[in-house]
């Protein structure tokens, strides 16, 4: 108790102050004042509420009068700039129907457009080139490409349409398999596929049929897959979706380019016990055993391996047939060395092969000279020294020496 006492002992209070004492008959006058007061309050406030409502009354008259009366005052945008408008950003949503369209997102499984439409459309994966590809960036789709399209369907969860860009792809490959069949050209086309009766291959995006009757080369299905095979076109019909090519054609083509005589290079494709079929650049020629070399060949395979690369001359070529003759044989310097030294005759093969060619020409000229001589119903005849003159007797007996007319630069 005295420790309690003690505590309060120091308390200090500040004294209590005379003007904080409310007098009471001030406060009865206080409270006769304030309910006066707040009644002027609200009568201020409910008339500021009610100078605004009719403000805005009159207002909504006044819009409304000039709304029924002239609609249009004070308006820049006219009804003609409105339908002008609806036509611009209106089309044709129908199926087959092309649209312009700007890609602004892609992902794995293909990209939102916005053709100006109510809502985006969207270009599938499968629909986004004429080639299997596994993203859309793959066929050079990118957000702001901005494309044709064509609509091929739409989407009933939300009412988007559905576009392709491959249908267009599809039209122009026709277009350009046409085309290079009026020019006829000989074209690549790697095949795929393959069937009783032939290959597939693609060329141009689209499935080519090249039937086995058309391949020059005697190769199997499975020996043929992923191989690029020169082809020209057959039969191009986008109506009945028929497309047929030959490799026949195009090698009678590619033959065509290539003279008795000429030296090309060639890598050994298989050996058999009658030659070896040599590639010349997409061509498919046989080195018989007997062109090989002047000297006896009694195994192929100890002269030649699939996979060696060799120069060979043209011996003869069936352009029908797609058929072609190799030798080594008359590339030889001296008979043999296509055994003892094969790297000494592709060396001099361009040298031999011109000699060659040489001599074929001689061998031509003196045929057709006999066939002169002999054949008198020709009007043409060649005396014992190659002087060429008609059978007639105005004419010297020896008949006409060539070799007296001057040359061209002489006259």
């Amino acid at each position: 108790m005295a420790c309690l006492t003690q505590q309060f002992v120091g308390l200090k209070c500040p004294p209590i102050s005379t003007t904080r004492l409310v007098n009471p008959s001030n406060y009865h006058h206080q409270s006769k004042q304030k309910p006066r007061i707040v009644v002027q309050a609200a009568a201020v406030v409910a008339n500021a509420q009610t100078r605004e409502r009719l403000k805005l009354k009159e207002m909504f008259e006044d819009a409304y009068e000039r709304c029924r009366t002239t609609p249009m005052e004070g308006v820049a945008f006219t009804v003609d700039d409105f339908h002008s408008a609806l036509e611009k950003y209106d089309f044709d949503s129908e199926v087959g129907t092309k649209v312009k369209g700007t890609v602004f997102s892609v992902d794995a499984n293909g990209a939102l457009v916005d053709i100006t439409a109510k809502s985006s459309a969207y270009l599938p994966l499968r629909e986004a080139s004429l080639h299997t590809i596994r993203h859309v960036e793959e066929a050079g789709i990118f957000p702001g490409l901005r494309e044709e399209f064509v609509v091929v369907g739409e989407n009933e969860a939300d009412d988007s349409l559905v576009l392709s860009l491959r249908s267009i792809q599809y039209d122009l490959a026709w277009e350009r398999c046409r085309q290079l069949q009026a020019e006829d050209v000989v074209i690549k086309g790697k095949v795929v596929g393959a069937n009783k009766g032939g290959v597939v291959a693609l060329v141009e995006g689209l499935r080519g049929f090249v039937p086995f009757s058309q391949i020059s080369m005697k190769s199997t299905a499975e020996e043929l897959l992923e191989k690029e095979l020169p082809l020209k076109f057959v039969e191009v019909d986008e109506e009945q979706s028929r497309l047929v090519l030959s490799n026949r054609k195009a090698m009678a083509d590619s033959q065509a380019q290539l003279g008795i005589g000429s030296v090309v290079l060639g890598t050994v494709q298989s050996l058999k016990p009658y030659g070896a079929f040599i590639d010349i650049g997409g061509i498919n020629g046989l080195l018989h055993v007997s062109q090989i070399s002047h000297d006896r060949v009694s195994d192929i395979a100890t002269v030649l391996q699939p996979g060696d690369t060799l120069k060979v001359m043209i011996l003869s070529h069936d352009r029908e047939r797609g058929r072609v003759s190799l030798s080594t044989k008359k590339l030889e310097p001296t008979p043999g060395d296509m055994i003892r030294n094969p790297k000494l005759v592709f060396e001099k093969a361009e040298e031999m092969a011109q000699t060659f060619r040489q001599r074929i020409a001689q061998a031509e000229a003196m045929a057709r000279a006999d066939m002169l001589r002999f054949q008198p119903e020709s009007g043409l005849t060649l005396n014992s020294d190659g002087i060429l003159g008609p059978l007639t007797s105005e004419l010297p007996e020896d008949g006409l020496d060539l070799s007296e007319i001057p040359l061209a630069d002489d006259l």
